[in-house]
């Protein structure tokens, strides 16, 4: 293996590119590195995640209201500290957690406002 490959940073196709832009940077902490308009690239503490706005709602898909973007961390209740305040201000049912998971993990689980589920996830294993 000769060490190329170092990140995988999805793709969040939104049909409401402004508004996610938003959520994710004041409400979970991303910072834009580029915005064009339709296209950003965000970081979170190095963790990349591509937006990429789309008009076209019939090729969005629908939200499959499960995982769809996992962040993995050291520590949630950091996370909480770092965002707790405003993810307080979300409509009722849309964080869930900290729980800890019969698979080992513990999680932060957070709707955003187009439907995509983002996780913070933190292995619990000694």
């Amino acid at each position: 293996m000769s060490g190329n490959t170092y990140q995988i940073t999805p793709f969040m196709h939104v049909a409401d590119f402004e508004g996610a832009l938003r959520f994710l940077t004041e409400t979970l902490g991303f910072t834009a590195i580029i915005n064009d308009g339709g296209y950003a690239y965000c970081e979170r503490e190095g963790a990349g995640l591509r937006v990429l706005g789309n008009a076209d709602c019939s090729e969005l898909g629908t939200p499959h209201r499960g995982f769809a973007y996992y962040i993995d961390v050291k520590s949630v209740e950091t996370v909480l500290e770092q965002i707790g305040e405003r993810l307080a201000a979300l409509p009722e049912g849309d964080v869930v957690g900290p729980r800890d998971q019969p698979y080992g993990q513990r999680e932060l689980m957070i709707r955003a406002p187009d439907g995509n589920l983002i996780v913070f996830g933190a292995s619990i294993q000694p």
